[in-house]
């Protein structure tokens, strides 16, 4: 069994879904395309349906959708024989990613692993919301870690502001994993509409860009403070965050209260 090529000249938009629910930004703006402009991958007037290999997002999304994938298939949760599921490789830089999960166990043995232990916790009768709440955040995260360093190069081809609000993005994720965000396609939809609709580029500045609404300007403005918070305190803000979400009504509570921002209201927490 095959399975969609890897970013580049890829003939469906859905395996942006990942990324749409799992970094949160998606195809906003052309983040799919070819950052180069030398091809017209992603673009209307060429292929609007290609995703190419050059996009920083695009191949955060195959870490966050074939990786797990291949480890739910290593893990017996598919069903599926290992050696049935090949993954098609991108047209350049192929060193980069893995295609199978003999190939993925070798090449990224942290984040396989760690994706596995989900999956195996997900198999136990015995384990709790909370418990798979944990083990999916330390795959998530330690998945983000990897591919953030992997891919860095990938930032010269962005604006500042879009390569800070993807690395601000990134860090935003270790205080989710905190305070144990509940990863559902209900939840994290709900915030989707705080996403800056377009990649921001030079002369954006926040929190004063005209097309953006008041909660995505807000937003930015939230992950600039944060930002500078961490680096001031060398990481000690986690630390204190990681304290003051360690029970469980605490995390309730802040889910609602972003909740609530949001949207108004909240919904029920799980």
């Amino acid at each position: 069994m095959q399975t969609q090529r890897p970013p580049e000249r890829v003939t469906s938009r859905r395996s942006e879904a990942g990324l749409e629910q799992q970094l949160g930004a998606g195809d906003h703006g052309g983040r799919l395309a070819d950052p180069t402009k030398t091809t017209d991958c992603g673009y209307e007037s060429g292929d609007p349906f290609c995703i190419s290999v050059d996009s920083w997002w695009a191949d955060i999304n195959y870490f966050f959708t074939v990786v797990p994938f291949l480890a739910a298939v290593d893990s017996g949760v598919m069903q599926v024989s290992s050696d049935q599921v090949v993954i098609l490789p991108p047209l350049k830089d192929q060193t980069k990613f893995c295609f199978d999960v003999s190939t993925c166990r070798v090449a990224f043995p942290k984040t396989m692993g760690a994706w596995i232990a989900f999956y195996q916790q997900l198999k136990l009768p015995s384990s709790s919301l909370e418990d798979l709440k944990q083990s999916f955040w330390d795959a998530y995260v330690q998945t983000l870690d990897e591919t953030l360093t992997l891919f860095e190069d990938r930032s010269e081809y962005f604006s500042k502001p879009e390569a800070d609000f993807f690395r601000n993005f990134g860090l935003l994720q270790s205080y989710l994993k905190a305070s144990l965000f509940p990863p559902t396609l209900i939840e994290t939809h709900i915030f989707v509409k705080i996403l800056p609709p377009r990649m921001l580029v030079d002369g954006d500045r926040v929190p004063f860009i005209g097309d953006f609404t008041v909660l995505q300007n807000g937003f930015l403005l939230g992950l600039n403070i944060l930002h500078d918070i961490d680096n001031d305190t060398g990481s000690l803000s986690l630390a204190a965050w990681e304290i003051l979400t360690s029970s469980k009504g605490a995390r309730e509570f802040f889910l609602k209260l972003a909740e609530f921002i949001v949207t108004g209201s909240t919904i029920s927490v799980h």
